[in-house]
């Protein structure tokens, strides 16, 4: 039998609304633009991938407008014609002929994956070699910044057995307002609720030595990222000296980083985001140092919608350890999404959809409304 190629790539931007604003230490996000990857085959069969980066350029180098294009100008192009089923050959073609583009990437293997499990019948996670799991625990994200508001709806959450383990994003603003917030909320939530922080890169090594200690006292259960990616000395003594575990986020993209950073001590936990690393695969092989070098992981997320989590939760559902869980709730944060059924949370997990591919297809009615060139795309077709 030929195989099926790829015959043709779509990129389409796609802004949704949020319930609410969610802020980060760099910004502040009132929407989320998605890029949503649609990847046809000569057998018929469409897969799907995601791509989102958090706040545009604030968070990272790479964004959405900037992966389209890398996917129309560069990425497309190399692939159309290539074996659809054959994932490895096509990723590898990409990594040699487009540097760097992580996100592209990913949206890209996803969708190849996608279409693949349609073609054999089998979810992604059968793909990358099983599931351990079936479903991952999710935290969610306070972010009112009153801490009685925050509490009130921890509790909230918790009864209708949504979320159990909550972050706060404390790199805006006083660090010791930002620590006294937090104790509040885990005084008040008790010994059995994890509460875990995350700096996004905002406080140099003396502020995070004292603030950390702070955290530590008041039980804190993980700290994220409290220095600047490129800091890894200050990661690495700050990761030596506290006993509350630190996570790498924002200084671990790929494998690579993963090796160096587990050879240094440099961080007690990895947070896995298949964007950065550039797909599925490539975080499993970043898990794969993780594990060895006996650091925690954790399932990260860059606030992606339904096809971007669930492509996720697939990976993560194969990570033989998974300590701490995930935060694949972003399609949760969202007002609306462009799938025709959305991630299932049930009894503090999200559960990890069974079906063939990813388990998901769009909602081509949602997709046409919310994507960014809607009037374009309309006036080309009337």
């Amino acid at each position: 039998m030929k195989p099926a190629t790829i015959v043709s790539m779509e990129a389409v931007l796609v802004d949704l609304p949020t319930i609410r604003a969610h802020q980060l230490a760099m910004t502040t996000m009132h929407r989320q633009t998605l890029v949503i990857v649609k990847l046809r085959c000569s057998d018929g069969i469409t897969g799907i991938g995601e791509a989102t980066s958090i706040g545009g350029l604030a968070y990272g180098d790479q964004s959405p407008e900037s992966t389209k294009l890398a996917i129309d100008a560069y990425l497309a192009p190399l692939l159309i014609g290539q074996d659809a089923g054959n994932v490895n050959a096509a990723m590898a073609l990409a990594g040699k002929q487009v540097q760097g583009q992580s996100y592209a990437k990913s949206a890209i293997e996803t969708a190849l994956f996608d279409a693949l499990g349609q073609r054999l019948d089998q979810p992604v996670h059968a793909l990358l070699g099983g599931a351990v799991r079936t479903s991952l625990p999710v935290l969610w994200t306070l972010a009112s910044g009153d801490s009685g508001r925050d509490i009130e709806e921890a509790l909230s959450l918790i009864e209708q057995r949504r979320h159990r383990v909550f972050k706060l994003k404390i790199g805006r603003g006083d660090p010791d307002a930002n620590v006294a917030h937090v104790a509040r909320i885990k005084q008040a939530l008790g010994a059995d609720v994890l509460i875990t922080v995350d700096v996004n890169q905002a406080w140099d090594e003396a502020t995070a030595t004292r603030a950390i200690a702070a955290l530590e006292d008041a039980g804190v259960g993980l700290v994220e990222q409290p220095v600047p990616r490129r800091h890894r000395q200050a990661l690495r003594r700050l990761a030596q000296r506290f006993d509350v575990p630190i996570m790498a986020d924002e200084s671990l993209n790929g494998p690579e980083d993963a090796l160096e950073l587990a050879a240094e001590g440099a961080a007690d936990v990895f947070a896995l985001k298949i964007s950065k690393a550039g797909g599925l695969l490539a975080t499993l092989r970043t898990a794969a140092v993780g594990e060895a070098a006996g650091v925690g992981l954790y399932g990260g997320t860059m606030l992606e919608g339904s096809v971007g989590s669930i492509a996720a939760a697939h990976a993560f559902a194969a990570c033989p350890q998974l300590r701490w869980g995930t935060e694949l709730f972003g399609p949760l944060l969202l007002k609306d999404d462009v799938v025709l059924q959305r991630p299932v949370y049930r009894d503090f997990e999200l559960q990890v959809p069974q079906g063939p591919g990813l388990g998901l297809r769009l909602d081509e009615d949602k997709l046409a409304h919310y994507r960014r060139d809607r009037e374009r795309v309309q006036v080309a077709v009337a």
